[in-house]
C-alpha cells in the first residue's frame, strides 16, 4: 500500500481519536444532521439495553436498525469507537483500491484506442490522468465521532465497489445483500453492477442474446439468495418478524418527522393526513424512479453510474446524514478530467459551504433562542439539497460532453468550416 495513503490513515485516526476523547464528541451525537433516528447512536445503546433486559429491542419506538447490527454491538460494545475507526479505514481502503484497479483498466482501454487512432488528435488534451483517491472528508469524522451506523453502512457499500470492480461477482451480490439488508436504497445498485461485471466477462447488454439473461439469473440468483439468508437469520436471533416493520416500514413510512439534511420531515409536517400515502409513494419511488434511465444512458460506463446512483440515494432517500453525503463525494477527485466542462463548481462549493456552516447556526435561532422557526431551518436544508442536485447534474453534463468530444473532437466545425457549438439536451 502506498505510503501516502498510510499516513493519510495515521493522520485520520488521530483527529478521530482525539475528538472521541473531547467534549465535542457529545455535542456532535445529537446534531440532527449527523445522526438520525435510525443511525443515532443513543438509540443503539437503548436496544441493547432492551436485549439485555430480555425484552426484544423493536417493541418501543426507539430501535431501528437491523438485528445484525445490534448483536454486533452486543459484543463489541465496549470497543465502539475502535469498530467505528475501523469501518472509515475499510471504506478509505476499499474506495482506494477499488479506484487504482479502476484506473487501471480506464489506461488500458485508452492505451487500445489511442493505438487504433479512435480519438480525434485536438482532444488528446481530454484524455485521463491518474489521480488517487484519499477520503479526509469533515462530514466522515463527523459522522464517525457521533458514533452513527452510516459510517458501517458506507463501509459495506464500498466493499461491495471494490468486489465488483475486483469482478468477483459472488462477493459482488453478497455485499450488495448486506447493504440492502441495512437500508433497503442501495437495491438501486444492482443495475450498475450487473453492468460492470458483464463488460469485465464480455457479456452483450442485448435482450436477445441467452447470455445475457444466464448472466442476470446468476446475480440475482445469489443476491436474493444472501437476502434471504441475512433475512432467516435476523428471525432466528430475535424469534419473531418485529424487525421488518421496525427496520423496513420505519424507512418506507417516515413515522418520525425528527428534522434532518433530508427532504421528508418538513413536508410531511405540513401534510393533510389523507394525501400522506401518494405523496410518500411519489417521494419513495424518486429514489427508485432514475435508475432505468441512467442505466440506459450510462449503460458503458457503469462505475460512474455507481456514483450516480449513490449520490440520488444520499439526496432523496427518508433519512439522510452527512456521512450519506461524503461516500459520494469521495469519488469526485476520481472525476478530476471533468472540471474543466464544469458549470456551476463556484456557486455549488459556495452554497454548499455556507449551507454546512448555516445548519447549526439556525437551529440554535430555531430550538433554543426561539427568535426562528422551522421555515427558516427547512429553507437551508432545501438549499444545500438543491446545491448537491446542481453538483450532480453538472458532472452528468460534463461526463456527457466529454464523451461527445472523445467521440467527434474538441473544436467542432460545422458544414461551412466556421466554429460550431455544442448544446446538449
Amino acid at each position: 500500500m502506498a505510503a501516502p495513503l498510510t499516513l493519510l490513515l495515521v493522520l485520520a485516526v488521530t483527529i478521530r481519536a482525539a475528538l472521541f476523547r473531547s467534549s465535542l464528541a457529545e455535542l456532535i451525537a445529537e446534531r440532527v444532521e449527523v445522526v438520525s433516528p435510525i443511525t443515532a447512536w443513543k438509540r443503539v445503546v437503548e436496544g441493547l439495553a432492551l436485549l439485555d433486559l430480555g425484552v426484544s429491542p423493536y417493541s418501543g419506538d426507539v430501535f431501528h436498525e437491523t438485528p445484525l447490527i445490534i448483536y454486533l454491538f452486543h459484543f463489541v460494545v465496549d470497543y465502539a469507537e475502535i469498530t467505528f475507526m475501523l469501518a472509515d479505514v475499510i471504506t478509505a481502503v476499499a474506495l482506494y483500491m477499488a479506484v487504482k484497479d479502476y484506473n487501471k483498466q480506464v489506461f488500458r482501454k485508452q492505451k487500445f484506442a489511442l493505438e487504433a487512432d479512435r480519438y480525434p488528435l485536438d482532444c488528446l488534451e481530454l484524455i485521463r490522468s491518474p489521480k488517487e483517491i484519499y477520503l479526509l472528508n469533515p462530514f466522515t469524522i463527523l459522522s464517525c465521532v457521533a458514533k452513527s451506523t452510516c459510517g458501517l453502512n458506507n463501509a459495506v457499500v464500498a466493499l461491495f465497489i471494490f468486489s465488483t470492480i475486483k469482478g468477483n461477482t459472488l462477493l459482488s451480490a453478497i455485499f450488495l445483500c448486506l447493504a440492502t439488508y441495512q437500508s433497503i436504497y442501495p437495491l438501486t445498485l444492482c443495475a450498475p453492477a450487473m453492468l460492470y461485471l458483464m463488460q469485465r466477462q464480455y457479456i452483450p447488454v442485448n435482450f436477445r442474446r441467452a447470455s445475457f439473461w444466464w448472466f442476470i439469473a446468476q446475480y440475482l440468483f445469489m443476491y436474493l439468495g444472501s437476502l434471504f439468508v441475512l433475512i432467516c437469520l435476523s428471525f432466528f436471533l430475535l424469534g419473531s418478524w418485529d424487525y421488518m416493520p421496525s427496520v423496513y416500514g420505519f424507512i418506507l413510512s417516515v413515522p418520525d418527522l425528527t428534522p434532518n439534511i433530508g427532504l421528508f420531515w418538513y413536508f410531511f409536517a405540513e401534510m393533510f393526513e389523507h394525501f400522506r400515502l401518494f405523496f410518500l409513494c411519489v417521494f419513495q419511488i424518486n429514489v427508485f424512479f432514475y435508475t432505468i434511465p441512467l442505466s440506459v444512458k450510462l449503460k458503458e460506463h457503469p462505475v460512474f453510474l455507481i456514483f450516480m446512483q449513490l449520490a440520488v440515494i444520499s439526496i432523496f432517500k427518508s433519512y439522510p446524514t452527512v456521512g450519506d453525503i461524503a461516500l459520494y463525494m469521495a469519488f469526485l477527485p476520481v472525476w478530476s478530467h471533468l472540471y474543466r466542462f464544469l458549470r456551476n463548481t463556484f456557486l455549488v462549493s459556495c452554497v454548499l459551504l455556507a449551507c454546512s456552516t448555516l445548519f447549526p447556526v439556525l437551529w440554535h435561532l430555531w430550538i433554543y433562542a426561539g427568535s426562528a422557526n422551522s421555515n427558516f431551518y427547512y429553507a437551508i436544508t432545501l438549499l444545500f439539497n438543491v446545491a448537491q442536485i446542481l453538483l450532480v447534474s453538472d458532472y452528468f453534463y460534463a461526463f456527457l460532453r466529454r464523451e461527445h468530444h472523445l467521440t467527434y473532437g474538441l473544436y467542432l466545425k460545422r458544414k461551412d468550416g466556421s466554429e460550431a457549438t455544442l448544446v446538449l439536451k
